[in-house]
Formats: structure tokens, C-alpha cells, sequence
């Protein structure tokens, strides 16, 4: 499972730098216009869209939390997402999952996004529960859900959408799919 998480994040820092280079104009090859010389520090992580920003505050606890190994994130960090959790909805029992406060923020906490290789991609399908993510999964809607919308996804229905249907541009046919940025 670990070799399957830093594949993913070695994965993705190849990708971000494919896409920085697709978006370089200036006429140099893309080989040439690399330079990984100098000193990196890991300034955010976001496997799953919004969770660090709602679960955790603004300034030193983000940057904390941001640099935080994800095999450590869970430790460090479930209390506070349950915490902010029930601050968040105080009515929380259980979300539409059957998971309790502590397993949702158990969950949420480490903030990787697994891939499930034998199912569908998807954030959440109705069936399959973060088996990756597609890029037209509404993931901020199904984190409201989980969060808002108690154990059978109907209470708070004003707070469990985003009212955002679908990406305003059609997704790309080939590598690396994604909309053009405007």
C-alpha cells in the first residue's frame, strides 16, 4: 500500500511538472525549461479537494498539517477534524456511509487519495467509496454530504450541496484531460 501511495505522489509531481511545461509559451522545449536545481519545501497538500481547509485553521496549523507526512496525519490530526467536525454539525451520529465521527475524521485525516485498481475511479458513485477520483466526480458535494447529510444523506439538505452542477468546460479527449484553465 505504501509503494502504491508514493507511486501515486511521484506520480503526480510528474504530471504538475508536465502540466507547468504544457503551459510554458515562451518557445523553449519543454526538457529545457526544467530546473529542479535548488532547495523544495512541501507549501500545500490536497488530496481530497476542501478537507484541510475546513478542517483545519488557517496560518501555523495549516502549514503544520501541509508538511506533515501522511503516514503521520492521522495520528496528529484525527482529534482536531472530529473536533471541527461536531463544531461544524453538532448533530452528527453517523453520515450515509454508517461512519461514526471518528471514522469519518479517522478517514479524512490522513489526506491521501487511494486508488482501487479492481473498481471503478471514483470519489463516490453510490456504490464504490473513494476508489479514486474521476475529474467530473462532484467531490465537494459528496464531502457535504458526508459531513451534513446524517445517516441516510437527507438532513441539513441546504448545507450538502454546492449548487455547482457540473465543470464549465468539457474535459480534454487525450493527456492530460483537463479543461484549459480559461
Amino acid at each position: 500500500m505504501k509503494t502504491t501511495k508514493y507511486k501515486i505522489v511521484t506520480m503526480s509531481l510528474i504530471f504538475a511538472a508536465t502540466f507547468l511545461v504544457s503551459c510554458d509559451n515562451d518557445g523553449d522545449s519543454p526538457a529545457a525549461s526544467l530546473d529542479f536545481s535548488g532547495t523544495y519545501v512541501m507549501q500545500d497538500q490536497m488530496a481530497r479537494p476542501a478537507i484541510n481547509t475546513v478542517f483545519i485553521a488557517a496560518g501555523a496549523p495549516k502549514d503544520a498539517f501541509n508538511t506533515t507526512i501522511p503516514s503521520a496525519m492521522g495520528a496528529a490530526y484525527q482529534s482536531v477534524f472530529q473536533s471541527r467536525l461536531l463544531a461544524l454539525n453538532a448533530g452528527y451520529t453517523t453520515n450515509a456511509l454508517g461512519q461514526t465521527a471518528s471514522q469519518l475524521t479517522g478517514l479524512l485525516a490522513t489526506d491521501v487519495l487511494g486508488v482501487d485498481k479492481t473498481k471503478k475511479t471514483t470519489f463516490f458513485d453510490g456504490t464504490n467509496v473513494l476508489t479514486g477520483r474521476a475529474l467530473a466526480d462532484d467531490v465537494i458535494d459528496v464531502e457535504l454530504l458526508l459531513i451534513f447529510g446524517g445517516p441516510t444523506g437527507a438532513s441539513n439538505p441546504g448545507l450538502t450541496k454546492d449548487n455547482v452542477g457540473a465543470n464549465d468546460k468539457a474535459f480534454g479527449t487525450s493527456f492530460p484531460y483537463l479543461a484549459a484553465a480559461w
